[in-house]
Order: C-alpha cells, then structure tokens, then sequence
C-alpha cells in the first residue's frame, strides 16, 4: 500500500481550499488596487484619506493572505495548494499597499497647503 500526497497534478477546473483561500486573497487585493487607484487620481482635490486607508488595509491583508497560502502549500504549482494564486495576491496586495501609500502621502501634502 502507497500514500499518495496531493504532490500530483489536480485539473485547472477543481477548487481545492488553497485554491480558494488565494483567490480570496486576490480579490481583496484588487479591492485595495481599486480603491488605491482612485485615490490617488482624486489626491489633488485633498479628499482621499478613507480611500488610501482602505487600499493600505486591503493591500495588507491580501499580501497577508498571499504569505499564507504561500508557506502553507506543499507543492509547486498544479497541484491545488494555490501557490500561483498566493504569489500573485503577494503582487497585488503589494501594489495595493503602495498606492494607498501614496494616497496617503499625498492627501497629507494637501492638507498641510490647505490649512
């Protein structure tokens, strides 16, 4: 009798717990990468400190959830423990955090010139 570990290749159609827990991380990510986007195209009017706050939040978490998957898979990529998608939730929650950043920074800026 063999113990086969989930080392083999699992189908691109089948979501297995890693699977899913990286393209949760992910969408938070995109969330963060959204709302830092907008932030940072409104920072010039001074209004975009809840955006920032948020984009650095969901950047965080997704980078969060990235390192999670990441450290906890056991297997490369193809068989189901979502490294690929726990490395790109790491790059998207990275560029999230980055531009609520500089949200940040920048509605700072326009507040310390306004008052």
């Amino acid at each position: 009798m063999t113990l086969h570990l989930l080392s083999e290749p699992v189908a691109a159609g089948y979501l297995t717990p890693g699977r899913v827990w990286s393209l949760i991380a992910v969408l938070v990510g995109v969330i963060g990468v959204v709302a830092g986007g907008l932030a940072v195209a409104r920072s010039r009017s001074g209004d975009t400190r809840r955006g920032a706050v948020v984009a650095l939040a969901a950047g965080l978490l997704g980078m969060a959830g990235g390192v999670y998957v990441v450290t906890a898979a056991k297997g490369g990529p193809g068989t189901g423990y979502g490294i690929v998608g726990g490395f790109l939730a790491l790059m998207v929650g990275l560029i999230a955090a980055a531009l609520g950043g500089l949200a940040l920074s920048r509605s700072r800026r326009a507040s310390h010139r306004a008052g």
